[in-house]
């Protein structure tokens, strides 16, 4: 699915343009893309949450950046119940996609050597996070002229195409 999807999507800016060249040539070689364990390059999957506040964003605990909640993907998982499940697992609260479609893709180092080629759905939600212990407790809402200030640069340009007018 994500192979036809990259083919035909239209990049938001530069950095995704670059990031789906990269994306469609690390697919075409990797034995198995979605196992995190297999290749230091796999493929991860991550909500962007947005609600009446603006946008939910957490403070990645290593990296120490405000991006939206994600992480890998489990054996047989479709890549948006991934999203889906690691943005309610970081944030504890209980969250709806809005599409099973992707709307963003970043290629970004994700620390320890990896590399992660991160699809990214947008999922809704509302309420005060409440991250269990282990996952960041930095979660919060950013109005979304806020978010497009403190969000990683990866980010920006899906946060700019969704952005409500």
């Amino acid at each position: 699915m994500i192979e036809e999807w990259l083919a035909t999507r239209t990049p938001v800016d530069d950095r995704e343009r670059a990031s789906i060249a990269r994306f469609q040539a690390a697919l075409a070689t990797l034995t198995d893309p979605y196992d995190e364990h297999a290749d230091p390059t796999h493929v991860t999957a991550s909500a962007i949450v947005v609600g009446p506040a603006g946008v939910l964003l957490l403070r990645h605990k290593r990296l120490g950046i405000w991006l939206q909640p994600g992480g890998h993907v489990e054996p047989g998982e479709e890549l948006a119940a991934a999203a889906l499940r690691e943005a309610e697992e970081e944030t504890g609260l209980s969250l709806a996609l809005r599409s099973p479609d992707p709307v963003h893709v970043d290629v970004h180092a994700g620390g320890r050597g990896h590399t992660h080629l991160d699809v990214r759905f947008l999922v809704d939600g509302d309420g005060v996070p409440n991250p269990p212990p282990g996952e960041s407790q930095e979660v919060a809402w950013f109005a979304w002229d806020e978010a497009l200030a403190v969000a990683d640069p990866g980010l920006r340009g899906a946060l700019v195409a969704l952005r409500p007018t």
